[in-house]
Parts: C-alpha cells; structure tokens; sequence
C-alpha cells in the first residue's frame, strides 16, 4: 500500500511539471497578420521610407499554398515584419520556402533580438542579429545596426570569416570586416523545397541550426556602444526581411527555454 502511494506521488507531480511546461506559441496564426507591424523602407533610391503599417505593395500577404495558408513575403522592396512582442531564452522554428519570383536575388533574413527604432539598420530594419537567409548563406550570422557578438571563427583562403567552434574567439562588430561571418557549412534544400531554420537563445549565446544541423553559435551578445564597448543584450522582437526574393513561411513558432540542450552546443 505505502508503494502504491509512493508511484501515486511521482505520477502527480509528473504530471504537474509536464502540465506546468509552456507550449509552443504560434506566431503566425495561419489566418492574418496580427502581432505583427510592418516597416517599408523608399522605393525609389534616396527617397524616402513608406514607414510603419503601411504597405501599399502588399509585401506582407497571407495566401494559398500547396492547400493551408502561408505568410508570403514578396522581397520586391526592402521591408520588415516583425513581432510586437519581445521574445527571451527561447527555442525558435521557422519553416520556408522560396517563391518564383526575384527581383535581385533570393535575399531575406531572420532577425531576432531586435531592438530600438526601425530604419538603423540599412536604413530599415531595427538593429539585430541575423540568421542570414540568403540561397547559398543560409545560417550565417550578421550585425544588423548596432548589434554586437563573438563568435569562434577561422579566416579562410578566401580571406572569409567562418564560423568554426575551434576557432579563436572573435568581436563580430558592425561596419568592420567581421560584421559578417560564414557558417561552417552548407545544409540547404535545393530552391522550392521547404527548409527548417532553428535558433536557440539563452542568455546572451545564440544558436543558428539549419534543417536539423548546427552551423553556427554567438557568444556575448550586446548592443554595440562603439570603441569596442558594449550592453548585454537578451531579448528582442522577431524580424523577417523582404528584400530581393520571394519567400514563403508555412510557420514559424517559439517556446521558453531553460538552458540550451547539451547536444547543441558540443
């Protein structure tokens, strides 16, 4: 009887613990664009920026794809979409596609702790990290604005930077040659199948992992100060770019996290 009441116990807390954890939250919701604002940088060269919830060229659309409903990103001008909420220690998916149609080239990003004002970045996104979606880059990691991180990097035969977890620890600082640098490898569907990009963020270290395969980690994340200096930086707003390509996101979800899996950082 005392046994029988012993494996009671640990069935109710069990329960309680995994009742307890949080489920995925979607962002979007399949059906519209809400928790979302917009940002349209010029359309011509030198203008100036349509600005915030406005979108005269229905970048930002939800359409009919392969029979459910999907966020279509149409990359014809410079744009972003991003959340109105902040996201902190959390386990991210996204999943996309690439369109038809190309107006530059198949360009777009994903952009997370993004924070401050629309426009610092390039003259339209919010400063940020990136995990670059570029055909080709998928996984590299970008300052946006005045974002700030370090990252354990070799300096290729091509005088490129790239990430590589023996490397030695590196500033990656905007408007310097490390603003950029290159995942390890190369993990990306072939254009018009689906791929799934993962970041997990705790603290200030990030992971990007890009269908199934890690390609890249950012240590000391921080809001760049300038002369070397800068602020930890924890959190921040979801952004996906328009910017050259036509894009689809069949979903894109979160959850909190209380560490970062051991097997993803090894």
């Amino acid at each position: 009887m005392k046994k029988l009441n012993y494996i009671l116990l640990f069935t109710i807390i069990f329960l309680t613990l995994n009742s307890c954890q949080k489920p995925w939250q979607q962002l979007f919701n399949g059906e519209s664009l809400d928790g979302w604002d917009t940002w349209v940088g010029s359309v011509e060269d030198g203008g100036e920026s349509i600005g915030l919830n406005k979108d005269p060229l229905n970048l930002f659309s939800v359409v009919e794809l392969d029979g459910e409903k999907v966020l279509r990103i149409s990359g014809e001008v410079n744009a972003s979409i991003a959340t109105k909420e902040e996201f902190e220690n959390y386990h991210l998916i996204m999943e996309f596609k690439w369109g038809d149609e190309v107006f530059s080239k198949r360009n777009s990003g994903l952009l997370y702790h993004s924070y401050g004002d629309f426009g610092v970045g390039l003259g339209v996104w919010m400063s940020s990290h990136e995990l670059q979606l570029l055909t080709g880059n998928i996984g590299d990691s970008y300052r946006m604005g005045r974002s700030y991180c370090e990252i354990p990097m070799i300096k290729n035969s091509e005088d490129k930077y790239v990430y590589s977890k023996d490397g030695e620890i590196t500033p990656s600082i905007p408007d310097t040659e490390t603003r950029i640098v290159a995942k390890n490898n190369d993990y990306e569907k072939p254009i018009g199948d689906w791929n799934t990009v993962e970041i997990y963020c705790y603290g200030t270290t990030s992971v990007h992992v890009v269908n199934g395969e890690v390609n890249m980690v950012n240590y000391k994340s921080g809001k760049y100060i300038g002369e070397g200096k800068f602020e930890p930086l924890t959190k921040g707003k979801i952004q996906l770019q328009s910017e050259g390509g036509e894009l689809f996101i069949k979903s894109i979800r979160v959850k909190p996290i209380k560490e970062i899996p051991s097997g993803i950082l090894q």
